[in-house]
C-alpha cells in the first residue's frame, strides 16, 4: 500500500495555514482546549476556529472529546506531537522582541523549562537528558536509546511502573530537537514517564496556564539526588 502524491499534499495542507498551525502548537501542552480558547489564542472568530478544527479532526491531527455540553479538542496522539516537533526542528527560531515586560518574562520562562506535549523541553529538558546520558541511562551516541541501566533507573529509583514502559507503537526513547536550545531533549515513552512522575511528585509545577514550568524546591533536591543535576529553574 503506497501513499499518493495527492494524499501527501492534502495532509501537508492541514498545517499550511497559520491558524491551524497555531492551534497545533498550542495543543503541544498536552491538554484539551475548547474551540473558544483556541479562537482567542489565535485571535480568530469562533466560526473561523470551528471551520479549521473540523478540518484538523477530519484529517486525523486532532481528536474531539465531549463532556456534557462542552466540546474539547486535543492532539490525536503522541505521534502527532512528534510530527509537529520534527517539523519545528527544521525551522530556525525567529527572534521576536518582547513588547512588554510580561511577554519577556513569559518568553524567558518557556526557554527555561516547558512541556513539549508530554515531556520536558527547554533548558530543563536538555539538562535532564544530558544528565541521563552522562550516567549511562541514555545512549545518545547512536540516536537516543534507553539503556538497560536507564530502564532499571526508571522502574527503580524513579518509581515508574514497568508496565508503563512496555513496547508499543511509540518509541521508548527518541531525541527531539529543542527549538530554543537547538540540542536534543528526551521524548518518547521514557520522556513522558519522567515528566509524569515529576508532576505527580510535585517536583515541577506549571506557571500559569501555559506550557512553561518551574522546578520546585523538593524538585531541585530530587533531581540532585537522582541525577546530580543542580541549578534547575
Amino acid at each position: 500500500m503506497t501513499t499518493s502524491s495527492a494524499q501527501l499534499a492534502g495532509f501537508a495542507g492541514l498545517l499550511a495555514d497559520e491558524t491551524r498551525a497555531a492551534f497545533c502548537l498550542a495543543l503541544l501542552d498536552g491538554r484539551a482546549w475548547t474551540a473558544g480558547e483556541l479562537a482567542r489564542h489565535a485571535s480568530v472568530a469562533p466560526s473561523t476556529a470551528t471551520e479549521h478544527l473540523h478540518r484538523l479532526i477530519a484529517g486525523g491531527l486532532l481528536a474531539e472529546e465531549r463532556q456534557g455540553r462542552h466540546r474539547y479538542v486535543r492532539l490525536a496522539g503522541p505521534e502527532v506531537a512528534t510530527l509537529i516537533e520534527d517539523l519545528s526542528g527544521f525551522l530556525a527560531p525567529v527572534p521576536t522582541p518582547a513588547r512588554t515586560l510580561r511577554a519577556a518574562t513569559a518568553s524567558a520562562a518557556l526557554a527555561r523549562g516547558r512541556t513539549c506535549y508530554d515531556h520536558f523541553a527547554g533548558r530543563l529538558g536538555v539538562a535532564l537528558t544530558d544528565a541521563m546520558a552522562a550516567r549511562g541511562l541514555l545512549d545518545a551516541a547512536n540516536g537516543m536509546a534507553l539503556t538497560g541501566a536507564g530502564r532499571d533507573w526508571l522502574t527503580g529509583p524513579l518509581g515508574v511502573d514497568p508496565v508503563a514502559l512496555r513496547a508499543g507503537r511509540r518509541p521508548l526513547a527518541r531525541g527531539c530537537l529543542d527549538w530554543t536550545e537547538r540540542r536534543p531533549h528526551l521524548a518518547g515513552t521514557a520522556g513522558a514517564r519522567l515528566c509524569e512522575r515529576a508532576f505527580d511528585e510535585g517536583w515541577v509545577v506549571r506557571i500559569g496556564t501555559g506550557r512553561a514550568v518551574r522546578v520546585t524546591t523538593p524538585g531541585r533536591r530530587a533531581f540532585k539526588d537522582l541525577l546530580d543535576v543542580a541549578a534547575l529553574g
